[in-house]
């Protein structure tokens, strides 16, 4: 899996490039190594304005999946962009408890699903997505992103 990391921006609660590949490398479930996908860092304005332009929605959110979509006979070994808000994550990260490297981790893991396919709409796939991050997380040494840890409401990813 080859990852390409753009940063629009740079703070100090940003994981280095070594782990973002290791974290998306975990998450690609397919066979063909030459794969390559590129995670994007944005400020919210960028993440605002993409959010509303892909889905409609005002405001940034913490990450967004672009799957790239070949070309009638066209085969490119391309996954797609995942585009991670770093102010949103870090907000995210203080608001639930969590370790930032933990809440990185997970958007990285989360957004690398969605370009394979993957999505939470309905309780079934959401039931599978999750139990997917859950265990790639685990293996990767992080703890269950799902599990409150003072209340008994479930974080939601949008």
């Amino acid at each position: 899996m080859n990852v390409d990391i753009q940063r629009q921006m740079e703070t100090g609660q940003q994981p280095e490039d070594p782990d973002i590949c290791r974290w998306a490398s975990a998450a690609f479930l397919g066979d063909n190594q030459d794969t390559e996908m590129t995670v994007r860092i944005v400020d919210e304005a960028e993440s605002a304005q993409l959010n509303q332009t892909y889905r409609h929605k005002p405001g940034p959110t913490n990450v967004l999946s672009f799957p790239f979509e070949n070309p009638p006979g066209v085969s490119l070994p391309l996954l797609g962009d995942v585009v991670i808000c770093a102010p949103v994550v870090a907000r995210e990260a203080g608001q639930q408890q969590k370790p930032p490297q933990a809440h990185w981790a997970h958007m990285v893991v989360h957004g690398t699903l969605h370009l394979q396919g993957y999505d939470h709409i309905a309780e079934k796939d959401a039931e599978q997505m999750e139990h997917l991050e859950v265990d790639i997380l685990r293996q990767l040494g992080f703890s269950n992103p799902y599990e409150p840890i003072e209340t008994n409401e479930r974080r939601s990813i949008e």
